[in-house]
Order: C-alpha cells, then sequence, then structure tokens
C-alpha cells in the first residue's frame, strides 16, 4: 500500500526521494523489483521517476539493469557533509568541556562506520580519529550505539556480512559475541569499545536519536583515563547532547 504525502509536502519529490533512500538502503544499488517492493509505487511511476533520476544523474542504471546512486550525488553529500561537521560542533566542543577527552561524531555508511566531525581534547596525550576515517563497526564503540537500536531485520544480515577482523585480544570477533553485545548496549543504554581497535583505548558512545540518520556520538581516552566512574559519567553528558545534535540535525532544526 502506498504511503499518503505528507500535509504541505510535494509528492513527487517526495517519491523520487524515497527512491534514493531505497537505493542506499540497498548499499547503493537496487532493482527494479527492489524498488517496487520498497516503495510500494505503481510500476509506470516508478519507471518515470526513475527515469529522470537517471537522466539528471542523481542515478544510473548498471549493465545488470540495477539502479545505482549516480555522482551527481557526489557534491551534494559532501557539502551535506561540511554542514553537518558545522551544526554539530558545538555540541562536540562543550562535551570535551564537561569531560575533558576528545568527541567524535560518526555514521554507519555502506556497513561501515565514517567518522564525520570531531572536537580534539586539550591532554597532550589525546586520541585523534581522522575524519573521513572508515572502520568496521564490530570494533567500535559507534558502531555499536548504532546497530543496538536497528530493527533485527536491518542488523543480522549486516552483522554475518561482516568481516569480523580481531584487531586486539579484546575484538569481538564471532557474530554471536557481537550479538550479544548488542543485547547488553541496548540494556545499559551506551556502548563501549574495550581497546577492540587500538589497545590502551577506551571508548564509551551513545545514539544521536534522530528518526532517519545512523549517527553515534562518542568520548575516547587512554584507558588509564577512562576508569568506570568517568565512563559513566561521561555517557551521561553523551545523553543529554546526543539530544542537542539531533535537533540541530533535525529538517526543522528542532527534534
Amino acid at each position: 500500500m502506498e504511503t499518503p504525502p505528507r500535509r504541505g509536502t510535494v509528492q513527487s519529490i517526495e517519491r523520487a526521494l524515497e527512491i534514493l533512500e531505497v537505493a542506499a538502503h540497498h548499499g547503493g544499488s537496487a532493482s527494479l523489483t527492489q524498488l517496487a517492493q520498497d516503495t510500494a509505487l505503481p510500476n509506470a511511476t516508478l519507471h518515470r521517476l526513475a527515469n529522470t533520476l537517471c537522466q539528471l544523474g542523481y542515478l544510473r542504471q548498471d549493465n545488470q539493469r540495477r539502479y545505482t546512486l549516480g555522482p551527481q550525488l557526489i557534491p551534494l553529500g559532501e557539502a551535506a557533509s561540511q554542514q553537518v561537521t558545522t551544526w554539530a560542533t558545538p555540541s562536540l566542543e562543550a562535551i570535551v568541556a564537561a569531560i575533558g577527552e576528545s568527541a567524535n561524531l560518526a555514521a554507519l555508511d555502506h556497513g561501515n562506520i565514517v567518522y564525520i566531525a570531531q572536537a580534539q581534547s586539550r591532554h597532550a596525550m589525546r586520541m585523534f580519529t581522522e575524519v573521513g576515517r572508515r572502520v568496521s563497526p564490530h570494533c567500535t564503540a559507534v558502531g555499536k550505539a548504532i546497530l543496538a537500536h536497528e530493527s533485527d531485520e536491518f542488523t543480522l544480515p549486516l552483522v554475518r556480512s561482516m568481516d569480523l577482523v580481531r584487531h586486539t585480544e579484546t575484538t569481538l570477533a564471532t557474530v554471536p559475541d557481537f550479538l550479544a553485545e548488542l543485547e547488553r548496549v541496548r540494556e545499559r543504554g551506551y556502548a563501549l569499545d574495550e581497546g577492540e581497535l587500538e589497545v590502551g583505548v577506551r571508548c564509551v558512545a551513545v545514539r544521536v536519536p534522530t528518526p532517519t540518520l545512523k549517527l553515534a556520538v562518542s568520548v575516547s581516552a587512554p584507558a588509564v583515563r577512562m576508569d568506570d566512574a568517568r565512563v559513566q559519567r561521561a555517557a551521561g553528558v553523551l545523553q543529554k547532547y546526543s539530544f542537542e545534535i539531533a535537533a540541530a540535525l533535525s529538517p526543522a532544526g528542532n527534534y
């Protein structure tokens, strides 16, 4: 059944953007059958909109006649990423001021975690994660925080497709271990990285509660400075500012 248009919106624009979102959800490439199933659009409407998006460069068809995200989206994504950094930085700097450790904002993108903004601590010995760095979700607190709050339908196939590389002795390198950890994240309300990507680094993260974006915010520090009491305090601060970040990124400017 087709989703009715939102009040005060242009239905054709909603439908075109939904097609792009479905393609992104399927890893950047979707068959016509997948688009039809996920959008519930009539075939004639779907063909017309998909062809228009192809002509404009926002979609393209590959040799298997799958619709893939087109190159015209690249400059839009780069500009949007810069704006996200601008909107999120005040909250990240407030987290650094409250906790004294580096703060990061990360997103789940095509099955990987990508760091999109950071505010650094003033410690001489501090954690630095390059903006734009991509890592697997299984060895990061931000990855766990995001996936713990996704549906099983979304999470299970993704986890089973991951290359669960063991970076350190504490890396969760099996599917059952990782799924059990996601359950612990849901129970306590925040995620931890116990030196699972880099030895001697401890990180705590929470999901940014937006309705559509898959984001998490974190603080990381040398493990010698991040004891359990500080983890608990950091989790509370992150929860507070995760809502502030969500508000900054919401379409209306408040969430």
